[in-house]
């Protein structure tokens, strides 16, 4: 087995769902009392919102880039940023160090692919909704993506900030995110990614007729099977 480096801690959240699911992947895969074999690098995630906020974001660079140096000398096979919006960054963290990034964006558009989807909405923070920089890989892969208009978009951001990071999932946020997600199935989305790692906790696919694709649980997968290969 390979032990993959995870960059976590934004929010802690997510984190520990990236934990808890690779060992359940692994164990499932191999039997017994076997578990993933994880080095994890969590990050205080204040100061890092601060600079997403500040639009800092070679200071943010920098301090995942430590992070990554860190696993690599602690001895990773590969690095894993558990969050997506700090993809934004991944490019950065590649030049850095020597080991293999798993990057989410590409273990959702494989799924999407042999799922015969071409055309899905995408929910997450306002960086990962607006910015180029995770629309444009999954457009390099011929898969359209729509994202909410200005006051929804900013109802999808605010909850993940000031609720879904501290652990809270109520019912009306989940109302909010339902409603969205039926205005995208409208435009035309044949599913929706829900591209931050803490969406999944409040919304599942049993909320939902329309196809949700959970990003922490594509990532997982993907990186179990990296592990394992």
């Amino acid at each position: 087995m390979k032990t993959v480096g995870i960059i976590g801690g934004m929010s802690w959240e997510s984190t520990s769902t990236y934990y808890k699911r690779l060992n359940q992947l692994i164990n499932k895969r191999l039997g017994g009392l076997h578990s993933a074999d994880i080095l994890l690098a969590s990050v205080d995630f204040a100061p890092i919102e601060e600079m997403q906020s500040q639009g800092d974001w070679d200071a943010a660079a920098q301090a995942l880039l430590g992070k990554a140096k860190q696993l690599e000398k602690a001895g990773a096979d590969s690095i894993v940023i558990a969050t997506n919006t700090m993809h934004k960054v991944a490019p950065q963290i590649e030049d850095a160090v020597k080991l293999p990034l798993l990057h989410i964006v590409d273990a959702v558009a494989e799924h999407l692919k042999q799922n015969s989807v071409n055309q899905v909405g995408l929910l997450g923070t306002r960086f990962t909704m607006q910015q180029p920089f995770y629309k444009e890989r999954l457009e390099q892969q011929n898969i359209k993506v729509l994202i909410p208009g200005e006051s929804d978009g900013n109802t999808v951001d605010s909850i993940i900030f000031k609720e879904l990071c501290h652990g809270q999932f109520t019912d009306n946020a989940r109302k909010q995110y339902l409603r969205i997600i039926e205005d995208l199935a409208v435009q035309g989305a044949q599913g929706v990614i829900l591209g931050c790692t803490e969406i999944g906790l409040l919304v599942q696919q049993e909320h939902s007729a329309l196809p949700l694709f959970d990003t922490t649980e594509l990532h997982c997968r993907a990186i179990a099977d990296w592990m394992l290969e």
